[in-house]
């Protein structure tokens, strides 16, 4: 069966260092699809982070790319299996040179907390409690 994909694509300002941030919070890199432009970082089967120069960013469109450490462009969120998983992620994000975003959301049966990568983009993530889904 057919399963359909996201692939985020991000504008970065320094390649080498946004691969070194992603893979040091546990992501691999596809090297099949990454060269001197571009990163391709697996998130999950199905979650692709195309972390891209901005010069080759810009061969894609027409508009301005948004300086995201000023403006918000898009919020990604990501799910998490657990409270303590999204810590861990978050923490790890932090460790390697991202910065925390917002306040911690915790309404009981939905957790997270965000983080800035380099580049400034927004990344949530965020535990459901699947009995709080099903019902």
């Amino acid at each position: 069966m057919y399963q359909q994909m996201i692939f985020v694509n991000l504008p970065v300002s320094d390649l080498a260092a946004s691969r070194k941030f992603f893979t040091e919070l546990g992501y691999s890199i596809n090297e099949q699809f990454s060269d001197q432009n571009a990163a391709s970082v697996v998130i999950s089967d199905n979650i692709i982070a195309m972390l891209l120069t901005k010069e080759f960013y810009s061969t894609f469109t027409k508009k301005e790319i948004v300086d995201a450490t000023k403006a918000s462009e898009v919020l990604i969120a990501l799910s998490a299996e657990s409270r303590e998983k999204v810590d861990e992620l978050v923490d790890k994000a932090i460790a390697a040179g991202g910065s925390p975003s917002g306040e911690t959301q915790d309404q009981g049966f939905m957790y997270g907390r965000a983080f800035d990568d380099l580049d400034g983009h927004t990344w949530e993530v965020v535990w459901m409690d699947p009995a709080a889904v099903e019902g």
